[in-house]
């Protein structure tokens, strides 16, 4: 299994970082061929942390990002490589991300955006619908919520 690591955006080394984007534009903007600013600033906020799994070869399989909304915590970029889906990587560090949000921000709850579809897998975690569904880059959303 490999070794899921988190950083804030200033400590990670540029090759990684370059891959981990890589990730999130193949898939958010390619594939699920949604047209929007994938680098939105809040890589660089102070309290922002990454997480993700890398192979052997030092491409990323598999990031998120944690970050602080204020009187909340908020999961988001979740992605996965094609090749690395049903692995349970992103399992793996969903786990780790709400932990770290726990143990850093205990008051608070955890937000999160998911693919309507994918409402039952965020479930697993704790996170249940918390408003109504609204679409973004014509894909189906839900607000999820895990107190």
């Amino acid at each position: 299994m490999p070794e899921i690591q988190r950083a804030a955006l200033r400590d990670i080394d540029p090759e990684t970082l370059y891959r981990m984007m890589w990730l999130r534009v193949a898939v958010f903007v390619v594939e699920q061929a949604a047209a929007y600013p994938e680098l939105d600033g809040r890589d660089l906020e102070p309290e922002t942390e990454h997480f993700w799994v890398s192979d052997d070869s030092g491409n990323v399989l598999a990031t998120l990002r944690l970050l602080d909304d204020g009187d909340a915590a908020r999961i988001g970029r979740v992605a996965t490589t094609k090749s690395a889906r049903g692995a349970g990587l992103a399992g793996d560090l969903m786990e780790r991300a709400v932990a770290r949000s726990v143990e850093k921000w205990p008051e608070r709850a955890i937000h999160l955006d998911a693919q309507a579809h994918l409402a039952p897998w965020y479930g697993r975690y704790g996170f249940e619908i918390s408003g109504p569904p609204f679409e973004e880059d014509g894909i189906p959303h839900v607000p999820m919520t895990r107190a």
